[in-house]
């Protein structure tokens, strides 16, 4: 069992000071990987519901917003040498694939091949009008951006021509380290979701879980790759318990439950904030490592 942590990454506090104590500390313990989220605007009023709060609206601070999450993860490669490097998750059908592509390929570069990228649609219809780009068919752009970015790190020259998206031949470079690519981990608890991370996936990561929660999607997922000819041995199945907290014992349930890493939510007010913060989870991350 692998623990990890789930960064907000929100201003003010996460400074550049913090990141680097964050690399550092973070590594020294052992954890497994930092996750950081994605939200390139938010909304004081919108009528989205966030999925993982059961009043609809994502926790968050007026005059606050995340850092965006390529050039940050860039920074703790800097700061870190073996700690994974992880987007939790990259809204993907709002972006442009090409410089995502590019961006994903820069962190797997100047990480030494230690990016796992974590995709997901999204949830926030406001953000996509925001970035201008259309909510209908976020499902299906997202499934032609992977053949895109596919294409960009593996082949040379790169095109793709889909009904969304065409690519005429290109070079993109540097590639990726990691082999064919960095691993694609889905987010997302449809069964759409499921069933892309059954079809092209290296991993999934349900967000805001408890142990006793995990079994009904893992079936549905068990189900879904069966029809592709693929097990769950040939995934990374993470969870976050969220808000909801991290211990020992959830850890071993998780483990119990077919689970291979958790990512537990951390946050601090700034540089000084992450020992004790770190000191918090520790108990969870002894368990984990005996489990391993």
């Amino acid at each position: 069992m692998d623990l990890g942590l789930f960064v907000a990454l929100a201003n003010p506090y996460a400074s550049p000071e913090m990141l680097a104590v964050l690399g550092r500390s973070a590594e020294e313990r052992g954890v497994s990987s930092i996750w950081v989220p994605e939200h390139v605007v938010l909304f004081d009023e919108y009528e989205s519901q966030y999925p993982y709060a059961d009043d609809g609206r994502i926790p968050s601070m007026p005059g606050s917003g995340m850092l965006e999450p390529f050039t940050s993860l860039a920074f703790l490669a800097a700061h870190t040498t073996t700690v994974r490097l992880a987007t939790g998750i990259v809204l993907l059908p709002q972006r442009n694939p090409v410089y995502t592509a590019k961006e994903a390929a820069n962190v797997d570069y100047l990480s030494g091949g230690r990016f796992d990228f974590g995709i997901g649609v999204g949830w926030l219809r406001e953000e996509f009008a925001a970035v201008n780009v259309p909510w209908p068919n976020r499902g299906k752009r997202t499934d032609e951006y992977i053949e895109v970015l596919t294409a960009l790190w593996t082949t040379d020259p790169s095109e793709f021509h889909g009904d969304l998206y065409d690519l005429p031949p290109c070079s993109m470079f540097p590639k990726p380290v990691q082999q064919p690519h960095p691993p694609l981990v889905f987010g997302g608890e449809s069964d759409a979701a499921l069933r892309r991370t059954a079809r092209v996936g290296q991993g999934w990561h349900t967000f805001n879980r408890l142990p006793a929660d995990v079994a009904e999607p893992l079936a549905r997922l068990d189900g879904f790759l069966a029809e592709q000819g693929r097990s769950r041995a040939d995934l990374t199945i993470t969870a976050s318990p969220y808000f909801n907290g991290i211990s020992p014992e959830m850890v071993e349930q998780f483990a119990e439950a077919g689970v291979d890493q958790v990512t537990a939510l951390l946050f601090a007010d700034g540089p000084d904030g992450v020992e004790p913060a770190l000191d918090e989870i520790q108990p969870s991350l002894d368990r984990a490592r005996a489990l391993a």
